[in-house]
């Protein structure tokens, strides 16, 4: 095979013109169909050759999530392979293309394409559940209060477990202070890219140029700052450029998979991390999963139809943390509707996520259990979680207790929760009456057995 040629040292315009050698690499490695449908549109923007930052753009939101979720990687490869030196690369809407490259401030050497927040994540778009009050609320303070900073709140630390939402807030915050205050100077950057520069100022004697671009900012937003535990020089320089933005009144914000006092770094600065306002995402609950899998498709103009609310519970109920990994699991089976021309169902679900559905584990969610046992004796959902005590509520709601702890793998206490905040005692001895009367009443027995066999149908 011929060599491929780099283009390193080359400035937008070459890459460009590489442009096309990347799209054959691509087209080479994939399936026809696979190339036609998600990259044949796919155009080139820019390309910084300082920061690695490739920006490409795609005709629509569908197009655009698949390629983040499936192929970014791929992407990253194949361009490296090909102009050298690429190192990640943001997918922009093609009507996106002109207002963030036009937009104020992108000529100034802060820009790349790595500083380009997600236009989607916005405060309006983030979805807030228990999980996320706090935070939510903190980020949209500091945002608020950009122009004139409440330093009780300098630095706010937003840290969790990936896929919870950090990254969506710190975009929020600049695009709110974009949008409220537009000639503040704000900059967000990932610590790795924060790394990069650092080191190649240091290489290539401009280290004042990037003090300059650092200890001159309004609001300054560091991403998964856990990534320069052990670079020592690098967490020297964050500590020094966090005590002169600090100093002068300026508002910081960092992010983290874990809080401050877990990260391997000198005391020093994990001092000054600790010290404004450190908030936790945590993880979702079910209906909170639920709510963000529908705001995404109502986003991205999925039809909110049964079957597509069907394949969201159950996406809800499989993954239990990552809000991001759910979905990409709604974007590969809204991909796959598209191409085949296919309704969303629950049969096509469980065929395209295989990964993390199988029809041997699959599991109801109490929600589902109490609809249809409810359905089946003619009562409200809502009947089943409350205190009534007469005959008709009671039997149901045992029933309901029953088939949860048979179906899922959810504690007492667990399925007492579920059930309206019931005990797990309460649990325990609805559980035994079912199966003591099942055990005596075969008329009974055969009703809980069918509601067996609807729930399982039902997944």
């Amino acid at each position: 095979m011929t060599p491929i040629r780099k283009y390193t040292d080359q400035k937008t315009s070459d890459a460009k013109t590489a442009w096309k050698s990347i799209k054959k690499e691509l087209r080479t490695f994939l399936e026809r169909p696979q190339y036609e449908a998600w990259f044949s549109d796919l155009r080139f923007v820019n390309f910084d050759n300082i920061a690695g930052s490739l920006v490409v753009s795609t005709s629509d939101t569908v197009k655009k999530s698949q390629l983040e979720d499936r192929y970014k990687s791929l992407i990253v490869e194949k361009a490296d392979d090909v102009i050298g030196g690429v190192r990640n690369v943001t997918i922009l809407l093609e009507n996106e293309v002109n207002d963030i490259l036009s937009g104020p401030g992108t000529d100034s050497p802060m820009f790349s394409a790595e500083n380009i927040p997600d236009p989607r994540y916005t405060f309006d778009t983030f979805v807030v559940g228990d999980n996320s009050r706090f935070a939510y609320g903190a980020a949209l303070a500091v945002a608020e209060n950009a122009e004139k900073p409440n330093l009780t709140y300098s630095p706010l630390f937003v840290y969790g477990d990936s896929g919870l939402g950090k990254t969506h807030l710190m975009h929020a915050i600049w695009h709110y202070v974009k949008d409220h205050y537009p000639l503040l100077k704000v900059l967000y950057i990932s610590s790795e890219m924060f790394t990069d520069e650092f080191v190649k100022a240091s290489q290539t004697n401009t280290f004042t140029a990037f003090k300059n671009k650092y200890r001159n900012l309004d609001l300054l937003m560091i991403d998964d700052i856990q990534f320069i535990e052990e670079k020592t020089k690098t967490v020297e320089e964050v500590f020094h450029t966090y005590n002169t933005l600090y100093n002068m009144g300026k508002q910081l914000v960092f992010s983290s998979d874990r809080p401050p006092k877990d990260l391997n770094l000198e005391d020093r600065l994990k001092s000054r991390l600790s010290s404004g306002l450190p908030v936790n995402l945590q993880a979702p609950a079910f209906e909170t999963k639920v709510a963000i899998l529908r705001n995404k498709a109502s986003l991205q103009n999925i039809p909110l139809t049964d079957g597509l609310l069907e394949v969201i519970d159950i996406i809800a109920d499989r993954i239990k943390t990552n809000v991001r990994e759910m979905e990409g699991a709604l974007n590969r089976v809204a991909a796959f509707s598209t191409l085949n021309g296919e309704p969303i169902s629950k049969a096509m679900a469980k065929s395209i996520l295989k990964d993390i559905i199988s029809a041997k584990d699959i599991q109801p969610t109490p929600d589902i259990i109490k609809k249809k046992v409810a359905k089946y004796y003619e009562i409200k959902p809502m009947d089943i979680d409350s205190k009534k005590r007469a005959r008709s509520f009671s039997v149901p709601r045992q029933i309901a207790m029953f088939l949860t702890r048979e179906l899922t793998d959810l504690s007492l206490p667990q399925i007492g929760d579920a059930f309206g905040g019931k005990d797990h005692t309460t649990v325990l001895y609805a559980c035994e009456k079912v199966s003591k009367q099942m055990s005596i009443d075969e008329f009974y027995s055969n009703i809980v057995i069918e509601l067996k066999e609807q729930i399982l149908n039902h997944l």
